[in-house]
């Protein structure tokens, strides 16, 4: 990545989302003023090609921008991560007008795949698109869509409209008619990230918002979207285990016990759980480093640790905070070491789509040379 955007994301960092992560965390508010600042940095643009306006920025660039803000506010990152995994669709299948406008810091993103109907399973959407003259009604019960209410677009998928094939991807106004989401978000992590559920009553789009052909979403879901998201939800968890091994440190090291005249750290077990920590958080920063290495050369084994890589760093960022909350005791009940809020927000990556059990068994079938779904 180049530094100059590095160097804005730390600085927005230290000066808007830091200061505000407590306040996102526990009044479950949208971090509005640190998207705003991102947009306007070109942090959200990043990932578009130079050619619509954007950086140009790939995978890897767009990995160490959530990783970053992982480590200061979990629903910034997983704002930043949706919209990232979105316009990676629209880069694929160009969306000039929307690109521009990202790139220009005007215009957010996000995913709208996940329905009550099918719940996780992504891949098989019970919303439906049928013509209407010289529009298309979409209807759906979105079940958890992050930034709704909040983005400027929903990447939504859908039946095909006359096609096979299991899935079409469209590009919604958040705006249009029809759509109504839940009201606020109040659940155990990542409080600020507004993941509502969206309801959507004949919204009439265009059939140029059809982002690919019709019936072939799964596959731009699959070959583009997935990667992306994968990737960069490790990414997401790594940054909490790093923000966790330094909170803990930083605990451990500056605590004593008096009687003894020695602090925490000074304990051998307590050394044992920084151990722990720091091994579990440079084995998965080696894994995310590797599954894009793999990515970017099309290693034989990319698709095994592309599928592997967002359930290995999701457990590994529960297990960090869990030991972080053990070895810290009491102080890491409280709010302001941080530990806690890092606690929550890591368990969400757990049961996203596709959630760990799922990809699990993803691995178990490329690893036996069974097809990756069954036959719907």
């Amino acid at each position: 990545m180049t530094s100059p955007c590095l160097t804005a994301v730390d600085e927005i960092v230290a000066d808007v989302i830091v200061p505000d992560a407590q306040a996102v965390d526990r009044d479950g508010v949208f971090p509005r003023k640190a998207i705003d600042a991102l947009g306007a940095a070109g942090v959200l643009g990043l990932t578009v090609p130079v050619a619509v306006g954007g950086a140009g920025g790939a995978l890897r660039e767009a990995a160490a921008v959530v990783e970053r803000l992982s480590q200061a506010c979990g629903s910034t990152a997983m704002v930043v991560l949706m919209h990232y995994a979105g316009t990676a669709l629209l880069n694929t299948t160009g969306h000039t007008g929307t690109q521009e406008a990202i790139a220009a810091g005007r215009h957010l993103t996000t995913l709208a795949f996940s329905e009550s109907g099918s719940r996780s399973h992504f891949w098989a959407p019970m919303s439906t698109a049928h013509a209407t003259g010289a529009e298309v009604g979409l209807s759906a019960d979105k079940s958890w869509v992050t930034s709704a209410g909040e983005a400027n677009s929903y990447v939504w998928s859908s039946r095909p409209l006359a096609a096979d094939g299991p899935m079409t991807l469209w590009l919604v106004p958040a705006d249009a008619p029809g759509i109504d989401v839940a009201g606020p978000f109040d659940g155990l992590g990542l409080r600020g990230n507004a993941s509502r559920p969206v309801r959507g009553r004949d919204v009439p789009v265009p059939l140029a918002a059809m982002l690919g052909a019709d019936g072939a979403g799964l596959d731009l879901a699959m070959e583009t979207a997935l990667p992306w998201f994968l990737v960069l939800s490790a990414a997401f968890s790594l940054g909490l285990m790093r923000a966790t091994l330094t909170e803990t440190i930083g605990h451990l090291t500056r605590t004593r016990l008096e009687h003894l005249g020695q602090t925490l750290a000074e304990q051998p077990l307590v050394r044992q759980d920084i151990g722990h920590l720091r091994i579990e958080v440079d084995r998965t920063a080696a894994l995310v480093d590797s599954t894009i290495s793999a990515l970017e050369s099309g290693h034989p084994d990319a698709m095994l640790r592309l599928l592997g890589v967002k359930a290995a760093a999701a457990e590994s960022a529960i297990a960090v905070t869990d030991i972080a909350m053990k070895a810290c005791g009491g102080a890491a009940f409280r709010k302001e070491l941080g530990i806690e809020r890092r606690f929550r927000d890591a368990r969400a990556a757990r049961v996203m789509a596709p959630t760990t059990d799922r990809l699990t068994d993803f691995v178990g079938r490329v690893a036996c040379g069974m097809p990756l779904l069954d036959a719907q």
